[in-house]
């Protein structure tokens, strides 16, 4: 099925490919090429990755069983998430973990309160709503800003550590001085910038949607915390974290968005293989 995908993918590409050279190719020679035209094919590649990111992440809090376990296991571990806050998460969504209401879930979260010496009343749905944004910023403090750059710094650090030396490794027979070495370092910072601006930008957004502009945009009464909690706020975080993509190049963005987006379609396609599997 994946293969099927991911061939199908490279197959749309390339069809749309040539349709857009031939367009190009036609409109510019009528002279009528627009600054519009320009910009679209790089919009257009970090489009399709936004939208397959968002995808894959709403799957990877909501039905991590659609996606394949490595994948999964890598996620969780840029993220750098307590489980305890995603099963919350889900619980929430199923109608278990509800605020202003006694549904025996506190002690959940109130195990996380007592160590992060957090008030235990945090924890608590029937007491506290919504749950605090520190909680969410395990351990940040109760800055939401202060929270996406220290995401930031720790996710840059984590990827630096594996591209770098993975760049390197890459291109030791090819290189011949240290100043040959520079562009290969120089890719692997941008692209541990983009994981980086990934992550930080999904948990940003969380708190701008469930804190800090979500209900000053709309009233309590129309857009309650539980509502937030129970899948607007990820549905935020999902649906921009994707566009950290712009940090890369046009030709490295082309080639992370036809990498995900089979993965995409595989969490929203039925996989007919499995279940006769089964």
């Amino acid at each position: 099925m994946d293969l099927t995908l991911f061939s199908l993918t490279r197959a749309v590409d390339s069809v749309v490919y040539m349709g857009w050279a031939n367009w190009r190719r036609w409109r510019k020679s009528r002279g009528q090429w627009t600054l519009v035209e320009s910009v679209a094919p790089q919009l257009t590649d970090a489009g399709v990755f936004a939208t397959s990111a968002a995808i894959v992440m709403w799957a990877w809090f909501y039905m991590p069983e659609r996606l394949p376990r490595s994948y999964g296991k890598w996620i969780g571990e840029v993220a750098k998430v307590d489980g305890r806050l995603i099963e919350a998460l889900r619980r929430a969504r199923q109608g278990v973990f509800v605020y202003g209401k006694d549904t025996g879930q506190a002690p959940l979260l109130q195990s996380m309160c007592k160590d992060y010496n957090w008030p235990v009343e945090w924890g608590d749905p029937s007491k506290t709503i919504p749950i605090p944004c520190e909680m969410v910023h395990m351990g940040s403090g109760h800055s939401c800003e202060k929270h996406a750059l220290s995401r930031f710094t720790r996710t840059f650090k984590f990827a630096c550590a594996t591209y770098i030396p993975l760049q390197i490794i890459f291109r030791l027979r090819s290189v011949k001085s240290l100043s040959s070495l520079k562009q290969p370092i120089t890719a692997a910072l941008r692209s541990s910038a983009f994981l980086a601006s990934f992550v930080s930008l999904f948990y940003y957004s969380v708190c701008l949607a469930r804190t800090r502009l979500g209900p000053k945009i709309f009233h309590r009464g129309i857009v309650t915390p539980m509502m937030w909690d129970s899948g607007l706020c990820v549905g935020a975080g999902c649906l921009m974290c994707g566009w950290s993509i712009l940090v890369e190049n046009a030709r490295k963005r082309q080639e992370i968005s036809l990498f995900v987006a089979p993965r995409a379609a595989a969490t929203v396609l039925p996989r007919y293989y499995e279940k006769q599997v089964s």
